[in-house]
């Protein structure tokens, strides 16, 4: 089972202490300190010219970039070695997107994996191979095995806030309380300031929010609560999963979220923010390239969101996310050397610095990876680092017993539209939620 956990404080301590984002662990052995030297073994060792497809998720722009950026420099180390990018993006969710691959023929070779039981469990990806773990501080298992090479550590998403907003509306603090932040908006809000900016038109934004209200009311408390709500000990009418969606309809009943939130996309709401439309986005560190690039003046902060116990509850565990490779791929000998010369050359000391810095990410390897943070970016180390601070996962990455059916995610985001737009908000629409998860549940143990 997953457990939710708080930072140690002699951990949180070195963290604080650190100007720069430092790994979890000690040295890594794996002979990887720069991307030259990951890469040119293998490259030297066979001349052989092979091709690999790749796919990965596209919604942040920053992350796109980066990816892209990882493969040219790849390619250029390893002219024999040839990569297929697949990554498109597009109305789908990601899930969507590789389920159309694969029905096609399609699935990529190496895949940035996020419902990784669903894809072990249907034959799709392969255990990780053994010199890809030594690489990592930490890779949880699933079966008791590892199926997924961490990209990034997971990253808490917060407001990120226009500071001119904030001065104009007379906000002077932070909130330490959910009630003063609910405060700041309606001063926000009482200044003729939109609030809230949200990217509605893709389906995947609407997680953020969601997953917000559901940590603080039910996963922090309970992180076997999925597992309980597939045996039907537990229900979405309930205390905890009703006051998070009464909480979370209420940022739009009370008009604090931009009325044209159905028509924006995610990569929309950076210039909804620089350009003054509104005050505020929830969002995670990923966003801070985007907002720098839109404005390079623009000057804006960052914080966690208080529950309302006060507690800052944040997405910070590691999940069953990153690259795997496809079980086709792995069955392939020339295939998989030339997937494990790319990750070894991803997650290289010069390489993955690089990376790091243009996605404001949190490293993964064994061996420290450094590079110069932003004011932004070092407001969430010390969110991470703080002993206080309660880490959970987001309803839709727990594993095993506590998994969530995969497609119950987006049909409840869709559900969620639904009664926003009707504004008829009740506990049916939560006895329809258990009604599907029972549903999906059913039909995934008759399709095994």
């Amino acid at each position: 089972m997953v457990k939710t956990r708080k930072m140690t404080a002699a951990f949180a301590s070195a963290i604080a202490l650190s100007v720069a984002l430092t790994a979890c662990g000690g040295p890594s052995n794996s002979g990887t300190d720069t991307g030259a030297s990951s890469s040119g073994a293998g490259a030297s060792a066979s001349k052989k010219t092979v091709t690999f497809t790749i796919g990965y998720a596209t919604g942040d722009p920053a992350t796109k970039q980066a990816m892209a950026d990882s493969i040219a420099a790849f390619t250029k180390a390893n002219p024999n070695i040839k990569i297929n990018d697949l990554s498109e993006g597009g109305m789908a969710s990601y899930l969507d997107w590789l389920k159309t691959k694969d029905a096609v023929g399609e699935f990529p070779d190496l895949v940035e994996m996020r419902d990784t039981q669903l894809f072990s469990e249907a034959g799709k990806i392969a255990e990780l191979p053994a010199e890809w773990v030594g690489l990592f501080a930490d890779a949880p298992k699933l079966n008791g095995k590892i199926w997924t090479a961490p990209i990034v550590g997971t990253a808490p998403q917060g407001i990120i806030y226009s500071k001119k907003a904030y001065a104009d509306a007379g906000i002077a603090a932070e909130p330490k309380t959910y009630d003063e932040f609910l405060a700041i908006q309606e001063k926000l809000k009482t200044k003729g300031i939109t609030p809230l900016t949200f990217g509605g038109k893709d389906i995947f934004h609407w997680g953020f929010w969601v997953n917000k209200f559901l940590m603080d009311d039910v996963l922090a408390d309970d992180p076997n609560w999925n597992s309980k709500r597939t045996k039907g000990q537990v229900s979405f009418t309930d205390a905890g999963p009703m006051q998070a969606m009464k909480d979370f309809n209420e940022l739009f009943t009370k008009g604090y979220v931009d009325k044209g939130y159905l028509s924006t996309a995610d990569n929309q709401t950076a210039s909804m923010l620089v350009t003054g439309k509104a005050a505020q986005l929830f969002s995670g560190p990923w966003m801070f390239a985007q907002i720098a690039q839109a404005d390079p003046k623009f000057d804006f902060g960052w914080y966690p969101v208080p529950d309302r116990k006060g507690r800052i509850v944040v997405n910070g565990l590691n999940s069953l996310q990153g690259w795997s490779i496809s079980t086709k791929a792995n069955q392939d000998a020339d295939k998989k050397a030339a997937i494990s010369e790319f990750i070894k050359f991803f997650f290289s000391k010069e390489q993955y610095s690089k990376f790091l810095k243009a996605v404001n990410g949190l490293p993964t390897t064994k061996e420290p990876i450094t590079y110069d943070s932003a004011p932004q970016m070092k407001r969430v180390l010390e969110v991470m680092s703080d002993p206080n601070t309660i880490k959970t996962l987001q309803i839709n990455s727990f594993w095993g017993e506590n998994q969530m059916p995969p497609q119950w995610r987006n049909w409840y985001y869709k559900l969620i539209q639904d009664w926003l737009t009707k504004g008829d908000f009740s506990a049916d629409y939560m006895k329809k939620a258990d009604a599907e998860w029972d549903a999906n549940v059913k039909a995934n143990a008759a399709g095994k």
